[in-house]
């Protein structure tokens, strides 16, 4: 009966999630509440599994709330804007060159952990120059959608921070074993940027007969919205080498494992608002300009944990797993991991990243542990396979704001980006695995 209650739990909550008429929060919060009243356990049960779940979320919670906040204070006080610029300026009008900018700019854009901040620092940037070239504004979302998805894997984007919260575990321990994998990835996506950039040069010659090399760098530096210039009238360059070290030794910390991240990013933000704002009406200026995003994070990681907590005290998650694991072959079920791993492509397609790491992920880990699968195995399999693919989902946010900075139609960058993205996401799983950090 709990195995039955639990699957249509995670399957309303699956279909409502992909109906995008409810915030993820209501139904993580009110769905598996109906579910256990029904199940039979009372208010004050419930309330139990509650605080369980909360309790195994609420550092993650902490630390997605003050990074976003303190990479958004870098993003406003133009930390990143000299490296872009650079890489803007010396591309020249090569296109190669100019397609590997594409995936470095991003890479650096998406430190900040949000997707729509990163297309709307790259492509009003650099979609002039593809335009004047005669190149594909197809190519520039899969270079730069692509590059932002392997950053994504940062401990503060969304993917590892709602895997931590599967598996009730510290986020920046779950991070560091995938880091090689980042790295990995990177060179992975400057090396497409070099194949597609030649396919585009002959594609562009033989169409033109020529290649134009004649943008000049003040033409390519020139192409800010007004929006963009407003954002960075709180800029404040005085002390930019001094945000450069703070970012580092942050990110030194992190890796170290000497704090807990949360806390990291809590005594980061406090050094980094008073340097960069005196006022405490330009400090709390800028809270407010970075809370949705932060308090948004943070509201569904919590609401997640609701969610968790319920399905797992009350002993569902477990007993669909059971039953799941007797219906498995034998032959396939040690490789599930694998298999899942290697359909995190097209899953992107057909879930939301809420219903893939809130309702897959614990359901898939439970059955995992059935053929004595790791959890992390399962989890970094799942992750890997999955997360290049962020940016060509229907169900992102960030990549409908793309597509309409670009001008440019689902349907064709879909049909566009899949290929070199699913073959980039299984030569990492197969790397993931060649390093040990997934098990067979």
């Amino acid at each position: 009966m709990l195995s039955i209650i639990g699957s249509i739990t995670i399957l309303v909550i699956v279909i409502l999630l992909l109906s995008g008429r409810l915030t993820p929060i209501i139904p993580l919060v009110l769905v598996p509440i109906v579910s256990a009243l029904i199940a039979g356990f009372n208010v004050s049960e419930i309330g139990e599994f509650f605080e369980e779940g909360i309790g195994s979320v609420i550092s993650v919670v902490v630390m997605f709330i003050f990074a976003i906040l303190y990479f958004g204070i870098m993003q406003d006080v133009g930390l990143f804007d000299p490296l872009i610029n650079k890489m803007i300026a010396i591309s020249k009008g090569n296109i190669i060159i100019i397609s590997i900018a594409s995936v470095v700019i991003a890479a650096v854009a998406q430190l900040d952990g949000s997707g729509a901040s990163t297309f709307l620092i790259t492509i009003p940037a650099l979609l002039p120059l593809y335009k004047r070239l005669n190149m594909n504004p197809y190519l520039l979302l899969l270079l730069v959608g692509g590059s932002a998805s392997v950053m994504n894997m940062l401990p503060w984007a969304g993917p590892i921070g709602r895997s931590a919260t599967v598996l009730d575990m510290d986020v920046t321990e779950l991070w560091i074993p995938l880091i090689p994998i980042q790295i990995i990835g990177m060179i992975l996506m400057i090396g497409l940027a070099v194949l597609l950039g030649l396919r585009e040069m002959h594609k562009i010659k033989k169409k033109m007969g020529h290649i134009y090399a004649s943008v000049t760098v003040e033409e390519m530096l020139n192409t800010q919205t007004n929006n963009q210039q407003q954002e960075k009238q709180y800029s404040n360059s005085k002390i930019f080498w001094f945000n450069i070290f703070l970012t580092i030794s942050i990110i030194a910390v992190l890796v170290s494992g000497l704090l807990p991240a949360g806390l990291v990013f809590m005594i980061g933000l406090s050094i980094a608002l008073p340097i960069n704002y005196t006022s405490i009406n330009d400090q709390t200026e800028r809270l407010r300009a970075h809370a949705p995003n932060a308090l948004t994070m943070g509201s569904i990681i919590l609401a997640a944990g609701t969610f968790l907590g319920i399905l797992s005290e009350s002993g569902m998650l477990d007993s669909i797993a059971t039953d799941v694991v007797t219906i498995i072959p034998n032959i396939v079920g040690p490789y599930i991991h694998l298999i899942l791993g290697f359909f995190g492509i097209p899953f992107e397609l057909l879930l939301s990243t809420d219903a893939y790491y809130f309702a897959l992920l614990p359901v898939a880990e439970k059955i995992g542990s059935g053929f004595g699968i790791e959890s992390l195995s399962m989890t970094y399999a799942m992750i890997i396979g999955n997360i290049v693919g962020t940016f060509i989902s229907p169900f992102s946010p960030a990549l409908w704001l793309a597509l309409g900075l670009a001008g440019a139609e689902m349907g064709k960058h879909i049909r566009y980006s899949i290929f070199w993205l699913w073959i980039i996401s299984l030569i990492l799983l197969v790397m993931a695995v060649f390093l040990g950090i997934i098990h067979i």
